[in-house]
Protein backbone atom coordinates (compact mmCIF):
# COMPACT_ATOMS: atom_id res chain seq x y z
CA UNK A 1 0.00 0.00 0.00
CA UNK A 2 1.68 3.01 -0.95
CA UNK A 3 1.86 6.19 1.08
CA UNK A 4 -0.04 9.15 0.05
CA UNK A 5 1.49 12.78 0.69
CA UNK A 6 -0.54 15.36 2.23
CA UNK A 7 0.07 19.08 0.56
CA UNK A 8 0.66 21.95 2.89
CA UNK A 9 -0.58 25.13 1.52
CA UNK A 10 2.25 27.42 1.16
CA UNK A 11 2.38 29.88 4.22
CA UNK A 12 0.99 33.28 3.27
CA UNK A 13 4.00 35.88 2.72
CA UNK A 14 4.63 38.85 5.17
CA UNK A 15 3.19 42.13 4.10
CA UNK A 16 3.30 44.58 7.25
CA UNK A 17 5.26 44.24 10.13
CA UNK A 18 4.68 46.06 13.27
CA UNK A 19 8.15 47.78 14.36
CA UNK A 20 7.84 48.60 18.73
CA UNK A 21 10.01 48.40 22.32
CA UNK A 22 7.87 46.16 22.91
CA UNK A 23 4.61 44.80 21.11
CA UNK A 24 2.94 43.74 24.01
CA UNK A 25 2.20 47.32 25.29
CA UNK A 26 0.18 47.96 22.08
CA UNK A 27 -2.41 44.97 22.59
CA UNK A 28 -5.01 47.31 20.95
CA UNK A 29 -2.48 47.08 17.79
CA UNK A 30 -2.09 43.43 17.42
CA UNK A 31 -5.85 42.82 17.48
CA UNK A 32 -6.05 45.39 15.16
CA UNK A 33 -3.33 43.96 13.07
CA UNK A 34 -4.81 40.31 13.16
CA UNK A 35 -8.22 41.92 12.03
CA UNK A 36 -7.21 43.60 9.37
CA UNK A 37 -4.20 41.36 7.47
CA UNK A 38 -4.82 37.39 9.38
CA UNK A 39 -1.18 36.04 10.41
CA UNK A 40 0.41 38.44 6.75
CA UNK A 41 2.26 40.24 9.41
CA UNK A 42 5.19 39.91 11.65
CA UNK A 43 6.58 41.80 14.55
CA UNK A 44 10.48 43.78 14.83
CA UNK A 45 11.94 45.47 17.49
CA UNK A 46 13.37 49.15 16.43
CA UNK A 47 16.77 47.35 16.06
CA UNK A 48 15.75 44.21 14.56
CA UNK A 49 13.79 46.46 12.39
CA UNK A 50 17.03 47.88 10.81
CA UNK A 51 18.45 44.79 9.63
CA UNK A 52 15.43 43.38 8.54
CA UNK A 53 15.13 45.99 5.80
CA UNK A 54 18.15 45.83 4.34
CA UNK A 55 17.57 42.21 3.40
CA UNK A 56 15.87 40.82 0.66
CA UNK A 57 12.75 39.95 2.42
CA UNK A 58 11.78 43.34 2.75
CA UNK A 59 10.65 43.76 -0.36
CA UNK A 60 7.24 41.71 0.51
CA UNK A 61 6.50 44.56 2.88
CA UNK A 62 3.66 46.89 1.97
CA UNK A 63 4.09 48.99 4.89
CA UNK A 64 5.55 49.11 8.77
CA UNK A 65 3.12 50.15 11.64
CA UNK A 66 6.14 51.88 13.86
CA UNK A 67 4.84 51.99 17.29
CA UNK A 68 5.68 54.49 20.16
CA UNK A 69 5.33 56.44 23.47
CA UNK A 70 6.55 58.75 25.85
CA UNK A 71 9.40 56.29 25.93
CA UNK A 72 10.87 55.72 22.80
CA UNK A 73 11.64 59.74 22.63
CA UNK A 74 14.97 59.33 23.97
CA UNK A 75 15.33 56.99 20.90
CA UNK A 76 14.01 59.36 18.04
CA UNK A 77 16.99 58.55 16.03
CA UNK A 78 16.89 55.06 15.84
CA UNK A 79 13.23 55.68 15.12
CA UNK A 80 14.16 58.05 12.22
CA UNK A 81 16.56 55.40 11.04
CA UNK A 82 14.03 52.71 10.44
CA UNK A 83 11.56 55.31 8.70
CA UNK A 84 14.66 56.42 6.16
CA UNK A 85 14.89 52.76 5.62
CA UNK A 86 11.75 51.36 5.39
CA UNK A 87 10.81 54.86 2.62
CA UNK A 88 14.55 53.76 1.03
CA UNK A 89 12.69 50.32 -0.06
CA UNK A 90 9.40 52.44 -0.55
CA UNK A 91 7.73 50.68 2.12
CA UNK A 92 4.84 52.75 3.28
CA UNK A 93 4.49 54.06 7.35
CA UNK A 94 2.35 54.58 9.82
CA UNK A 95 2.93 55.91 13.27
CA UNK A 96 1.19 54.57 16.36
CA UNK A 97 1.66 56.91 18.91
CA UNK A 98 0.63 56.88 22.65
CA UNK A 99 1.72 60.45 24.95
CA UNK A 100 4.34 61.27 22.28
CA UNK A 101 4.84 65.19 21.99
CA UNK A 102 4.05 67.16 19.07
CA UNK A 103 7.70 68.13 18.58
CA UNK A 104 8.49 64.59 18.49
CA UNK A 105 5.59 63.52 16.12
CA UNK A 106 6.54 66.30 13.67
CA UNK A 107 9.93 64.96 13.62
CA UNK A 108 8.78 61.72 12.63
CA UNK A 109 6.20 62.66 9.80
CA UNK A 110 8.63 65.11 8.45
CA UNK A 111 11.20 62.16 8.08
CA UNK A 112 8.55 60.10 6.41
CA UNK A 113 5.66 58.52 7.97
CA UNK A 114 2.87 58.32 5.48
CA UNK A 115 -0.43 57.72 8.38
CA UNK A 116 -0.40 58.72 11.58
CA UNK A 117 -2.99 57.29 14.29
CA UNK A 118 -3.02 58.30 18.68
CA UNK A 119 -2.90 54.76 20.46
CA UNK A 120 -5.90 53.65 21.60
CA UNK A 121 -6.42 53.05 18.17
CA UNK A 122 -10.05 54.21 16.89
CA UNK A 123 -12.22 51.10 15.95
CA UNK A 124 -11.50 50.57 12.65
CA UNK A 125 -8.98 53.45 12.13
CA UNK A 126 -5.99 51.30 11.19
CA UNK A 127 -7.71 49.48 8.50
CA UNK A 128 -9.04 52.83 6.80
CA UNK A 129 -4.96 53.86 7.38
CA UNK A 130 -4.22 50.29 5.72
CA UNK A 131 -6.53 51.46 2.47
CA UNK A 132 -5.44 54.67 2.86
CA UNK A 133 -2.17 53.50 1.10
CA UNK A 134 -3.19 51.10 -0.99
CA UNK A 135 -3.22 51.57 -4.78
CA UNK A 136 -6.58 51.05 -6.61
CA UNK A 137 -5.36 47.60 -7.92
CA UNK A 138 -4.67 46.54 -4.41
CA UNK A 139 -7.65 47.73 -2.75
CA UNK A 140 -10.67 49.65 -2.42
CA UNK A 141 -10.30 52.57 -0.19
CA UNK A 142 -13.74 52.96 2.08
CA UNK A 143 -16.24 55.52 1.11
CA UNK A 144 -15.99 58.25 3.32
CA UNK A 145 -18.51 59.70 5.43
CA UNK A 146 -17.49 62.98 5.57
CA UNK A 147 -18.41 65.64 3.07
CA UNK A 148 -16.07 65.81 -0.19
CA UNK A 149 -14.09 68.94 0.28
CA UNK A 150 -13.49 71.18 -2.46
CA UNK A 151 -10.82 70.76 -5.10
CA UNK A 152 -7.72 72.28 -5.18
CA UNK A 153 -7.54 75.05 -7.82
CA UNK A 154 -4.63 77.45 -7.21
CA UNK A 155 -5.95 79.95 -9.14
CA UNK A 156 -7.24 82.66 -6.54
CA UNK A 157 -5.06 85.67 -4.69
CA UNK A 158 -7.68 85.64 -1.70
CA UNK A 159 -8.12 88.53 1.22
CA UNK A 160 -6.76 87.39 4.20
CA UNK A 161 -8.47 88.94 6.97
CA UNK A 162 -7.39 87.90 10.79
CA UNK A 163 -9.52 87.94 13.63
CA UNK A 164 -8.10 89.15 16.64
CA UNK A 165 -9.77 89.65 20.56
CA UNK A 166 -7.25 91.73 22.59
CA UNK A 167 -8.72 90.14 25.53
CA UNK A 168 -10.67 87.06 26.94
CA UNK A 169 -14.16 86.60 26.12
CA UNK A 170 -14.71 89.38 23.53
CA UNK A 171 -16.64 87.87 21.14
CA UNK A 172 -13.70 87.17 18.49
CA UNK A 173 -14.66 83.49 17.29
CA UNK A 174 -18.29 84.43 17.40
CA UNK A 175 -17.15 87.57 15.04
CA UNK A 176 -14.88 85.40 12.76
CA UNK A 177 -17.10 82.77 12.23
CA UNK A 178 -20.47 84.56 11.38
CA UNK A 179 -17.91 86.78 9.37
CA UNK A 180 -16.99 83.90 7.00
CA UNK A 181 -20.49 82.63 7.11
CA UNK A 182 -21.67 85.97 5.72
CA UNK A 183 -18.87 86.11 3.21
CA UNK A 184 -19.65 82.73 1.88
CA UNK A 185 -23.13 83.68 1.74
CA UNK A 186 -23.29 87.01 -0.40
CA UNK A 187 -24.19 85.99 -3.72
CA UNK A 188 -26.38 82.86 -5.81
CA UNK A 189 -24.18 79.66 -5.35
CA UNK A 190 -22.87 79.97 -8.98
CA UNK A 191 -21.06 83.68 -8.26
CA UNK A 192 -20.64 82.62 -4.58
CA UNK A 193 -17.05 83.16 -2.77
CA UNK A 194 -15.07 80.71 -2.46
CA UNK A 195 -13.92 81.37 1.93
CA UNK A 196 -11.99 79.59 4.15
CA UNK A 197 -12.42 79.82 7.98
CA UNK A 198 -8.50 78.86 9.86
CA UNK A 199 -8.66 78.71 13.46
CA UNK A 200 -5.23 79.28 14.63
CA UNK A 201 -5.77 79.20 18.06
CA UNK A 202 -4.24 76.12 18.79
CA UNK A 203 -4.75 75.20 21.74
CA UNK A 204 -8.36 76.29 22.24
CA UNK A 205 -9.28 77.19 19.31
CA UNK A 206 -13.48 77.20 19.54
CA UNK A 207 -14.79 77.18 16.10
CA UNK A 208 -15.25 73.77 15.63
CA UNK A 209 -17.86 73.68 18.52
CA UNK A 210 -19.42 77.07 17.42
CA UNK A 211 -20.32 75.03 13.95
CA UNK A 212 -20.65 71.91 15.25
CA UNK A 213 -17.83 69.92 13.51
CA UNK A 214 -15.86 67.07 14.38
CA UNK A 215 -11.84 67.67 15.04
CA UNK A 216 -9.85 65.07 13.10
CA UNK A 217 -6.21 63.86 13.80
CA UNK A 218 -6.04 64.79 10.24
CA UNK A 219 -5.38 68.63 11.03
CA UNK A 220 -2.38 67.55 13.48
CA UNK A 221 -1.08 65.62 10.47
CA UNK A 222 -0.83 68.57 8.30
CA UNK A 223 0.41 70.79 10.80
CA UNK A 224 2.99 68.67 11.83
CA UNK A 225 4.55 68.06 8.39
CA UNK A 226 3.68 71.70 6.89
CA UNK A 227 7.02 70.99 4.75
CA UNK A 228 4.71 68.18 2.67
CA UNK A 229 1.98 69.83 2.08
CA UNK A 230 0.82 71.05 -0.97
CA UNK A 231 -2.77 72.39 -1.94
CA UNK A 232 -4.49 68.92 -2.31
CA UNK A 233 -3.39 67.90 1.29
CA UNK A 234 -4.12 70.75 2.45
CA UNK A 235 -7.94 70.88 0.76
CA UNK A 236 -8.30 67.34 2.09
CA UNK A 237 -7.33 68.81 6.02
CA UNK A 238 -10.32 71.16 5.40
CA UNK A 239 -13.97 70.19 6.46
CA UNK A 240 -17.46 71.79 4.97
CA UNK A 241 -19.71 73.29 6.78
CA UNK A 242 -23.46 73.74 5.05
CA UNK A 243 -21.18 73.46 1.31
CA UNK A 244 -20.33 77.15 2.10
CA UNK A 245 -17.93 77.36 3.98
CA UNK A 246 -14.58 75.01 4.37
CA UNK A 247 -12.97 75.35 8.05
CA UNK A 248 -9.43 74.29 9.09
CA UNK A 249 -10.24 73.47 12.66
CA UNK A 250 -8.04 73.36 15.66
CA UNK A 251 -6.36 70.04 16.70
CA UNK A 252 -8.31 67.75 18.72
CA UNK A 253 -5.10 67.62 20.89
CA UNK A 254 -3.65 70.30 23.42
CA UNK A 255 -0.37 71.09 21.31
CA UNK A 256 2.19 73.93 21.53
CA UNK A 257 1.48 77.02 20.24
CA UNK A 258 5.20 76.47 18.71
CA UNK A 259 4.47 73.79 17.10
CA UNK A 260 3.96 76.11 13.75
CA UNK A 261 6.88 78.25 12.89
CA UNK A 262 6.30 81.62 10.64
CA UNK A 263 7.41 80.00 7.66
CA UNK A 264 4.75 77.47 8.45
CA UNK A 265 2.08 79.79 9.01
CA UNK A 266 3.14 82.06 5.78
CA UNK A 267 2.76 78.55 3.78
CA UNK A 268 -0.67 77.78 5.12
CA UNK A 269 -2.10 81.08 4.62
CA UNK A 270 -0.25 81.47 1.01
CA UNK A 271 -1.71 77.60 0.09
CA UNK A 272 -5.46 79.30 1.79
CA UNK A 273 -4.63 82.06 -0.35
CA UNK A 274 -4.13 80.28 -3.51
CA UNK A 275 -7.75 78.40 -3.17
CA UNK A 276 -10.35 80.79 -1.43
CA UNK A 277 -11.50 84.44 -2.40
CA UNK A 278 -11.70 85.35 1.30
CA UNK A 279 -9.50 83.81 3.82
CA UNK A 280 -10.84 84.53 8.02
CA UNK A 281 -8.63 83.84 10.35
CA UNK A 282 -9.08 83.21 14.37
CA UNK A 283 -6.16 84.38 16.10
CA UNK A 284 -4.84 83.55 19.52
CA UNK A 285 -5.35 86.06 22.37
CA UNK A 286 -1.47 85.39 23.10
CA UNK A 287 0.85 87.24 20.82
CA UNK A 288 2.97 84.56 19.60
CA UNK A 289 6.46 83.87 17.03
CA UNK A 290 4.67 84.01 13.83
CA UNK A 291 2.02 86.83 14.83
CA UNK A 292 4.02 88.85 12.48
CA UNK A 293 3.95 86.65 9.43
CA UNK A 294 -0.35 86.74 9.84
CA UNK A 295 -0.01 90.41 10.48
CA UNK A 296 2.27 91.40 7.32
CA UNK A 297 -0.01 88.50 5.75
CA UNK A 298 -3.44 90.36 6.31
CA UNK A 299 -5.64 93.19 3.87
CA UNK A 300 -7.13 93.79 7.25
CA UNK A 301 -6.64 92.98 11.00
CA UNK A 302 -9.48 93.19 12.84
CA UNK A 303 -8.70 93.78 16.52
CA UNK A 304 -12.06 93.54 19.02
CA UNK A 305 -12.25 95.37 22.07
CA UNK A 306 -15.23 96.04 24.81
CA UNK A 307 -15.85 99.14 26.45
CA UNK A 308 -13.49 98.35 29.96
CA UNK A 309 -10.25 98.83 31.37
CA UNK A 310 -8.66 95.00 30.44
CA UNK A 311 -9.23 96.08 26.44
CA UNK A 312 -7.76 99.48 26.41
CA UNK A 313 -4.79 98.08 28.56
CA UNK A 314 -3.92 95.64 25.48
CA UNK A 315 -4.94 97.72 22.88
CA UNK A 316 -2.14 100.60 24.31
CA UNK A 317 0.41 97.52 24.54
CA UNK A 318 -0.61 96.64 21.16
CA UNK A 319 -0.23 99.70 19.75
CA UNK A 320 2.76 100.58 21.50
CA UNK A 321 4.18 96.83 20.70
CA UNK A 322 3.55 96.73 16.83
CA UNK A 323 4.61 100.90 16.58
CA UNK A 324 7.93 100.18 18.44
CA UNK A 325 8.85 97.03 16.13
CA UNK A 326 7.95 98.77 12.81
CA UNK A 327 5.14 96.94 11.87
CA UNK A 328 2.11 97.82 9.72
CA UNK A 329 -0.20 98.89 12.89
CA UNK A 330 -2.06 100.72 10.02
CA UNK A 331 -3.87 97.00 9.16
CA UNK A 332 -5.35 96.86 12.42
CA UNK A 333 -9.09 97.84 12.56
CA UNK A 334 -10.14 97.68 15.92
CA UNK A 335 -13.96 96.77 16.84
CA UNK A 336 -16.09 97.33 19.78
CA UNK A 337 -17.92 94.41 20.63
CA UNK A 338 -21.19 94.73 22.92
CA UNK A 339 -20.95 98.72 21.93
CA UNK A 340 -23.88 101.15 23.86
CA UNK A 341 -26.86 101.29 21.90
CA UNK A 342 -27.76 103.98 19.27
CA UNK A 343 -29.75 106.19 22.30
CA UNK A 344 -26.83 105.58 25.15
CA UNK A 345 -25.40 108.78 24.66
CA UNK A 346 -23.61 108.49 28.02
CA UNK A 347 -22.32 105.19 26.65
CA UNK A 348 -21.74 106.87 23.13
CA UNK A 349 -19.33 109.48 24.82
CA UNK A 350 -17.43 106.85 26.57
CA UNK A 351 -16.49 105.59 23.48
CA UNK A 352 -15.28 109.04 21.86
CA UNK A 353 -13.47 108.99 25.32
CA UNK A 354 -11.64 105.56 24.73
CA UNK A 355 -10.59 106.33 21.42
CA UNK A 356 -9.08 109.77 22.18
CA UNK A 357 -7.41 108.49 25.21
CA UNK A 358 -5.38 105.61 22.97
CA UNK A 359 -4.93 107.50 20.13
CA UNK A 360 -6.85 105.09 17.88
CA UNK A 361 -9.90 105.19 15.51
CA UNK A 362 -13.23 102.97 16.55
CA UNK A 363 -14.06 102.06 13.06
CA UNK A 364 -16.90 99.47 13.87
CA UNK A 365 -19.34 98.87 16.28
CA UNK A 366 -21.27 95.86 17.04
CA UNK A 367 -24.24 95.42 19.31
CA UNK A 368 -24.88 92.98 21.76
CA UNK A 369 -26.61 90.07 20.62
CA UNK A 370 -27.59 89.04 24.11
CA UNK A 371 -27.90 85.25 25.70
CA UNK A 372 -29.36 84.08 22.25
CA UNK A 373 -25.79 84.68 20.74
CA UNK A 374 -24.60 82.10 23.57
CA UNK A 375 -27.45 79.77 22.71
CA UNK A 376 -26.66 79.83 19.11
CA UNK A 377 -22.91 78.80 19.41
CA UNK A 378 -23.91 76.09 22.05
CA UNK A 379 -25.82 74.89 19.37
CA UNK A 380 -23.34 74.75 16.99
CA UNK A 381 -24.82 77.10 13.94
CA UNK A 382 -23.96 80.35 12.59
CA UNK A 383 -26.57 83.47 13.55
CA UNK A 384 -27.87 83.48 9.70
CA UNK A 385 -28.89 80.06 10.55
CA UNK A 386 -30.33 80.04 13.94
CA UNK A 387 -31.09 83.82 14.71
CA UNK A 388 -31.50 85.38 11.33
CA UNK A 389 -32.68 88.53 13.34
CA UNK A 390 -30.28 89.43 16.10
CA UNK A 391 -28.98 92.75 15.95
CA UNK A 392 -25.37 91.28 15.76
CA UNK A 393 -26.19 89.50 13.03
CA UNK A 394 -27.25 91.96 10.82
CA UNK A 395 -24.27 93.73 11.98
CA UNK A 396 -22.25 91.20 11.02
CA UNK A 397 -23.80 90.62 7.38
CA UNK A 398 -23.48 94.87 6.93
CA UNK A 399 -19.77 94.55 7.44
CA UNK A 400 -19.25 91.49 5.37
CA UNK A 401 -20.87 93.22 2.32
CA UNK A 402 -18.63 96.32 2.99
CA UNK A 403 -15.96 94.06 2.58
CA UNK A 404 -16.74 92.23 -0.65
CA UNK A 405 -17.98 95.11 -1.67
CA UNK A 406 -14.27 97.03 -1.06
CA UNK A 407 -12.63 94.23 -3.08
CA UNK A 408 -14.76 93.97 -6.07
CA UNK A 409 -14.14 97.67 -6.43
CA UNK A 410 -10.03 97.13 -5.95
CA UNK A 411 -10.68 93.79 -8.39
CA UNK A 412 -12.51 96.10 -10.95
CA UNK A 413 -9.65 98.75 -10.63
CA UNK A 414 -6.57 96.40 -11.05
CA UNK A 415 -8.22 95.32 -14.26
Amino acid sequence: MGSTAVLQPDPQPIVACTVSRDVQIFDLLIEDMEASLGERWGDLSFTDALTFLDQPDADSLDFIALALDSEDETDLTLLMEVIASAKARGIKVILIAEDVSPAALHQLLREGGDEFIPYPLPEGELDRAIRRMSTPDEGEKPASTEPTPLRAKDDRSGVVIPVHGLAGGVGATTFATNLAWELASLSPEGDRPRVCLLDLDLQFGTVATYLDLPRREAVLELLSNIDAMDSESFMQALLPYETKLQVLTAPAELVPMDLLTPDDVGRIIETARLNFDYVVIDMPTTMVEWSETVLQAAHVYFALIELDMRSAQNALRIKRGLQGEDLPFEKLRFVLNRAPGFTDLNGKARVKRLAESLGISIEVTMPDGGKQVVQVNDHGSPLAVAAAKNALRKEIQKLAKSVHEVNADDERAKA
